[in-house]
This record gives structure tokens, sequence and C-alpha cells, in this order.
């Protein structure tokens, strides 16, 4: 069997970014990729303003006892006078500090009264004083081309007075789901069937990796309703991501069909579990990946070896997110043949430490375990894990992000 390291590092390469270009207001950039750098045309602040609520003074006229003037009332927004000596001039958070201004008093050690202002506790040179440029200054790097853009990163742009933004076109996924037991949801369903699944489940899934669904598409057990499948699918896509018969059954007719097409397939056994079985295909040049049919095992296979592979397509820096590593409170010792990724949850202890908790059924048909489940565990091949021990730990909030 190939190695899960090995094998999502060859799932991960196994096509180019797609590299096409558009621009977007920022109202639309929220979960595309930046396509380019983004420099800063301004200061940020543009100007030195007040921190706070309070008096802008100059440090050295203030003395213990003193009663100053206020000269001045200026609220965000408005163009200060230049601060005379001697006197002081009224700010609110976000006021200009005036010219010859060095210090902010906050007003909670104020008090005023008939047109003076009374400084009842020794401030600090320069405190509550936000400096021109002290959050970036004009030239320099905001965001670097690759990164996934979110609210933070639209704040950031809209600081700078831009309304639109490059990013690269997103990545077209079709998905394909086999099998003469399924039915979708909401059609009648004979004794002998089960609701489809997996099919709105991938869909979402790429969805939260940020790429676009054109098709989600079922073929029965023949060949001919599967060519017809993934021809609609590679026609509009750039991603074609099968479900189930790429195994060797009578029925297992996905293989074929795609060497027909003229797709040379890699099957693989992945040392991973739930989802061993892995097969990779291209056809004029577009990668088709084709996954497990237990719903768990689409799962786990898409959230650890395909979405870097999206996320390659969509032309993003970062490839692989983090992996974290926590105590996994187990019942009894575990062990598998293959590296196994447990579904679990993080939680925090009372002592302020976090704990990884297994779902209590662990078999890969089981639905409910995924919306319940925070993560995955991950616990290496052949070696006994007890409880307590440290593994790592694969956050889907990142892995699907």
């Amino acid at each position: 069997m190939l190695d899960f390291e090995r094998a999502q590092a060859l799932l991960a390469q196994a096509a180019s970014p797609l590299g096409g270009q558009e621009t977007v207001t920022l109202m639309q950039a929220v979960g595309r990729v930046l396509a380019q750098d983004v420099t800063a045309t301004l200061d940020l602040p543009p100007a030195d303003n007040s921190a706070m609520d309070g008096y802008a003074i100059r440090f050295a006229d203030y003395q213990p006892g003193a009663r100053l003037p206020v000269q001045q009332r200026v609220f965000a927004g408005e163009m200060p006078a230049p601060l005379e000596a001697g006197q002081a001039t009224r700010l609110f958070t976000g006021s200009l500090i005036p010219p010859g201004a060095d210090t902010v008093v906050i007003q909670e050690i104020t008090r005023e009264a008939d047109g003076h202002v009374e400084i009842l506790q020794a401030p600090t040179q320069g405190e509550f004083v936000r400096k021109r440029g002290m959050d970036t200054t004009a030239g320099k790097t905001l965001l670097t081309s690759g990164i996934l853009l979110e609210a933070a990163h639209i704040a950031l742009l809209a600081s700078q007075g831009l309304t639109e933004v490059p990013v690269f076109k997103p990545v077209r996924v079709g998905v394909l789901t086999t099998g003469d037991e399924l039915v979708n949801p909401g059609e009648a369903r004979a004794a002998q069937q089960i609701y489809n699944c997996n099919g709105p489940m991938l869909a979402a899934l790429v969805q939260k990796t940020g790429a676009q669904v054109i098709h989600v598409l079922h073929a029965r057990d023949n060949e001919a309703d599967l060519r017809t499948a993934i021809q609609t699918i590679l026609a509009d896509c750039d991603l074609l991501l099968s479900i189930g018969g790429v195994s060797v059954g009578e029925k297992d007719l996905v293989k074929p069909v795609l060497e027909s097409l003229g797709g040379q397939l890699s099957l693989w056994k992945v040392r991973m579990k739930p989802g061993k079985p892995v097969a990779l295909a291209h056809i004029d040049g577009k990668p088709i990946v084709c996954l497990p049919g237990n719903p768990v095992s689409v799962y786990a296979v898409y959230t650890m070896l395909v979405s870097p592979l999206v996320r390659r397509m969509q032309g993003r820096a970062n490839l692989f997110p983090q992996v974290t590593q926590a105590p996994i409170r187990l019942a009894r010792p575990h062990k598998d043949s293959r590296e196994e990724f447990l579904r679990v949850q993080c939680r925090q202890t009372a002592q302020g430490t976090t704990e990884l908790i297994p779902y209590p059924n662990q078999d890969s048909s089981v639905i409910s375990s995924m919306p319940w489940a925070t993560g995955l565990a991950r616990t290496p091949a052949g070696e006994t894990v007890n409880d307590g021990d440290i593994v790592r730990y694969y956050d889907v909030a990142h892995w699907l992000a």
C-alpha cells in the first residue's frame, strides 16, 4: 500500500494552478484567491490621531494642579488648529492630533469646568497618540498572491481605498456518484435502495474549499451512463471527482470507461483508514480523482488527500493547513495496520488543556459521526496508541477552508 504522506504529495501535484484571473469587487472577493501582490499606497493611519477621548497637550505644559484653557473641541473628521502653548484641545477617539501637541490625556483623569481642564494625574509623554504609518506605510506589501481572502483582508484592502481586487478564476468541479442502489433525496426509494448522500456532501465539501460546483451527476452501473456523465463533466469542468465503482467487482465500471476515453488510471491502496482505495487519472490534461464509496471515506479522503489538490489548482500558496497535537482519550489501546483517521471532538478540560474524544462508532458508514466531529485524529500504522497519548489532530475548520 502507498504511504499516506506519499499519496497526499502525489495528489497535491496532480495538476498545475489554473492561472486565469479576473477582477471582482471587494464585496465579491471573500473566499477567492488573490492573484497579485497588493502594495499600500497610503500610510495608515494617514495622520496622527487620538486613541482615546481626552485632551491633547504639549507634555512640557503639564504641571501638577495646573488648569489649562481648552482652546478648541475637535471631533473625528474635523481639522484642528495648531495647539498654542499652555493650552489644551478637547479630542475624541479618532480626532486628529493638533500640530504642536504630543500627548493625549484621557478624560478619566481630568476635570473640565469653566473652559479649563484640570489634569488630576500625571500623564505619560506621547501616550494615546496613534502615529501616522503606525499600521502600515505606503510602498509596503500588504497581501501576497495566493492567499484566500477573508473578512480581515477585505478590511485591509478597503482601508487603502480599493474597490476591486484581482483574483484567480474559480476551479470548476464536477461530482459523479455511481451505483444502482442509490436514489436522489426526494425521489421514491425501494426497499433495496438508499438515499444518495455522497453527492450533496462532496459538493458541499468542494464549495467549502472555495471551488465552484458545476455538475453533481449520478450514473447507474452501466458503461453508457458512465461515459455520458464523465464526458459532460469533463466538457465543463477543470476537475472530476467520482465516488465508487473503481474496485474489481463486476459492476465496478469506472476504470474501463475512463480507459476507453483515453485516461490512464493509477489505482492505489493508500495506507489510511477510512479510505483505502483511491484512483487518479487524467483526460485531456484534466485530473480525475476516484474516491471510495462509504460516506465517511469520502469525507476523510477529500479532506486529507483531495483538498490540497483543489488548493493548488486555485493558485493558493498554502496547500497544507496546520496540524496540531493533543492527547487522545481511549477506553482501550488502539492499533491498526493502517494509519487511522478517527473522528474526534477537540474539547477543553477543566484545567484549560485540550483533549481529543473519539466518536464511539468509527465504522465508515456512520454518517452521524461527521457533523459531531470537529476534526480527525491520526494514529500511526502498526503502533499501539494508549489513553492519553499525543496524536496529530487535523481540524476540519482549517482543512476544509
